[in-house]
C-alpha cells in the first residue's frame, strides 16, 4: 500500500493553527507533523499533544531550542544592536528563522513533500517562514493556508472552529484574544482595541512588564559581565544563555523595563500598531552599548552605527540568512574579541541608568582623558588638527 505523504505544520497548539491543521488534512489527504519550537514562549505541552491527538495527528514534535535561539540568534543580534525603525528590537523577526530551520530539518527527516506554516497573508512573518524555508529547502513545497484558503474573516474562523470542535479560547475579558507572539526574548501584542492609533493601550494586555507607576519604589541594582562580546554572568554568576535571558527578563520586567507601543512599517507594504515587551533585551541592548564603549575604538564604534539601520532592515524582512546579512555580521563580530568586562545597571520605574563600567581594555585611557595635566595627550597638534578641518568645509 503506497504511503500518504506528510506534511510538517508549524503548531503552536492553539486555534489558528489547529484549524489549519484540520484545513490541511481536509484539502490534502496527508499525513500531518505536529511540530512546535520551544523557544521560551508560554508553552502548554500538554495542550499540544491533547489538541494534536485530538485531531488524529500521530507524530507531534516539541523541540526545545532556547539556548540555541538566545546564544545564536539573539546574542548576534545585540552585538549589532539592532533596532528597527528606532524602537523595535525584533523579538519577533528573529524567531522566524530558527523555527523554519528545524521545521525544514524535521521535514527532510520524515521526508515531508511540504511544510506549512499560520502567518496571515498581511504579516510579515510569511516571508519570514518562506525565505528561510527555501534556503534550507528549495525543493520542498510551501503551503500558506492564510493565501489560499476561502475563511477570509475572523468570524469564518470560529465558525469553521466550532464546526469541527476545535477550542476556542478567550482573553482576560472573556472575548475572543488579542493576536499574541511570545517567545524568551520578547511578547507583541496586536489586533482589536490596538488597530486604531488613537487608543491607549490597554494595562491588562502586558504580560511581561509591570506598568512603571507599580514597579517597585525602591531602585534594583545588577552587574552584567560580557566576554568577546556577549554576555555570561548576572552579579557574577555564570548562567546558561536561556537562563541568563530568563533572568534579566524577570529583573527588568518587575521594574516597568522594556516595553514599546509602535507604529511600523511592515515588509509587505503595510503600517501596523503594535505593543511590545523586550524586557531583557533592553538591559543587554543598554549594557552592551556601555562595555563597547569603554572597549572598542571610535572608528569600529561608528561603522557599526552606519551599518546597523541596514543591519535590523534585513532581520525585520526575513533576510537573516542573506550573503547580506552575513557580510554585515563579519563587520559587526571583526573585533568582538575586544568587548570584555562588566557593567552596573541601576533600574528604577522603566529607567535604566549606567553606574558602571569595568574593563581591563587599553581603548579608554585614564591618562590621556584626564583634566591633570600630563605629558601623553599632545595638544599643540589640536591646531594643525583644526586647520585642516577648516579647509575641508569647502571641499
Amino acid at each position: 500500500m503506497k504511503s500518504k505523504k506528510k506534511i510538517v505544520l508549524a503548531y503552536s497548539g492553539g486555534l489558528d493553527t489547529s484549524i489549519i491543521l484540520k484545513w490541511l488534512q481536509e484539502n490534502y489527504r496527508a499525513e500531518i507533523i505536529a511540530y512546535t519550537a520551544d523557544i521560551g514562549q508560554e508553552i502548554d505541552r500538554k495542550k499540544i499533544i491533547k489538541n494534536a491527538k485530538k485531531l488524529g495527528v500521530k507524530k507531534i514534535i516539541i523541540k526545545n531550542l532556547k539556548d540555541t535561539f538566545v546564544k545564536d540568534y539573539i546574542y548576534p543580534m545585540i552585538r549589532g544592536h539592532a533596532i528597527y525603525e528606532g524602537v523595535y528590537l525584533l523579538g519577533t523577526s528573529i524567531a522566524r528563522p530558527l523555527i523554519a530551520k528545524d521545521q525544514i530539518r524535521v521535514a527532510k527527516k520524515f521526508k515531508a513533500y511540504a511544510v506549512s506554516h499560520g502567518s496571515t497573508g498581511k504579516g510579515n512573518d510569511q516571508v519570514r517562514f518562506e525565505l528561510a524555508y527555501h534556503y534550507f529547502g528549495p525543493k520542498i513545497k510551501i503551503i500558506a493556508p492564510w493565501r489560499i484558503w476561502k475563511l477570509k474573516s475572523r468570524t469564518d474562523l470560529i465558525n469553521y472552529a466550532k464546526k469541527h470542535g476545535i477550542p476556542i479560547p478567550k482573553d482576560k475579558k472573556g472575548a475572543s484574544p488579542f493576536s499574541v507572539d511570545d517567545n524568551l526574548f520578547h511578547t507583541s501584542t496586536e489586533g482589536k482595541v490596538l488597530e486604531n492609533p488613537k487608543n491607549s493601550a490597554p494595562e491588562f494586555i502586558f504580560q511581561r512588564t509591570a506598568s512603571p507607576e507599580k514597579a517597585p519604589n525602591k531602585s534594583s541594582f545588577i552587574t552584567i559581565g560580557f566576554k568577546k562580546g556577549d554576555p555570561i554572568t548576572i552579579n557574577g554568576k555564570k548562567l546558561a544563555p536561556s537562563k541568563l535571558l530568563k533572568k534579566l527578563n524577570i529583573i527588568a520586567g518587575k521594574n516597568g523595563i522594556g516595553r514599546v507601543d509602535l507604529v511600523e512599517n511592515r515588509f509587505i507594504g503595510i503600517k501596523s500598531r503594535g505593543v511590545y515587551e523586550t524586557p531583557g533585551g533592553t538591559l543587554l541592548i543598554n549594557a552592551h552599548r556601555a562595555i563597547e564603549s569603554v572597549t572598542l575604538d571610535k572608528k569600529t564604534m561608528h561603522k557599526k552605527d552606519e551599518i546597523m539601520p541596514k543591519y535590523a532592515e534585513l532581520i525585520y524582512n526575513g533576510y537573516w540568512y542573506s550573503k547580506a546579512r552575513f557580510k554585515l555580521q563579519k563587520i559587526i563580530d571583526q573585533k568582538r574579541n575586544k568587548v570584555n568586562g562588566s557593567v552596573k545597571l541601576k533600574l528604577y520605574k522603566g529607567n535604566i541608568t549606567i553606574i558602571s563600567r569595568q574593563t581591563k581594555s587599553a581603548a579608554y585611557s585614564l591618562k590621556k582623558v584626564s583634566f591633570e595635566e600630563n605629558k601623553t595627550f599632545n595638544k599643540s597638534n589640536i591646531e594643525r588638527f583644526i586647520k585642516f578641518h577648516k579647509k575641508k568645509l569647502k571641499s
